[in-house]
């Protein structure tokens, strides 16, 4: 079944890089993603939050463009 949260922050981001290609509502996805990230951290494992931690850099680089 895997970690719904790390699950959830995945979409997220992904969700949040779709808005920039469209340039839709990105600011609301980006923020979106980074409470899922924040959410989802805690409760992962050591590898996953490693995964997170890409994401998460992945969102700060949608944020500087």
């Amino acid at each position: 079944m895997g970690n719904q949260l790390f699950q959830s922050a995945r979409e997220a981001v992904m969700n949040a890089e779709n808005a920039h290609m469209h340039a839709s509502s990105v600011q609301n996805e980006i923020d979106v993603a980074k409470n899922a990230l924040s959410s989802a951290y805690a409760n992962t494992t050591e590898a996953e939050q490693r995964q997170l931690r890409e994401l998460q850099d992945r969102l700060q680089a949608l944020e500087s463009k």
